[in-house]
């Protein structure tokens, strides 16, 4: 066999050594697919955006009212929406104007633009 030979020859066990090795890993294993990879990208950033966005996702300053069957603003926003904005909109200034009586300053200002994304929510629907 010459050197030509068993070099093609090594050369090839080489590739199917690596080959082998390379089928085991599973983000190799399966064609990449572009679109596939984009369009799941985009599921789940709507998804985090929607959880994100949505001011009933979260409580500032405590657990008390995620911890009820049916929170409060689940009764306001069965109201018609001029109700629903007075009310969130109430509450907006009602934080903003006890800031630093009762909490931190920085948690009733929390509070009160917790408010206002409620309020942003309600007008962003009535468009």
């Amino acid at each position: 066999m010459s050197e030509d030979d068993e070099f093609q020859l090594l050369e090839k066990r080489l590739n199917q050594q690596k080959e082998k090795q390379m089928s085991n890993l599973p983000w190799v294993a399966q064609p990449y697919n572009l679109q596939e990879h984009k369009e799941a990208i985009e599921e789940r950033r709507g998804s985090i955006e929607h959880e994100v966005r949505t001011a009933n996702a979260k409580q500032v300053g405590g657990t008390h009212y995620k911890k009820m069957g049916v929170e409060p603003w689940d009764v306001i926003d069965t109201w018609p929406v001029e109700q629903r904005i007075g009310a969130y909109r109430a509450g907006a200034l009602k934080y903003i104007m006890r800031m630093g009586s009762k909490d931190m300053s920085e948690q009733e200002i929390g509070k009160g633009i917790h408010y206002l994304e409620k309020l942003l929510e309600v007008l962003k629907e009535r468009r």
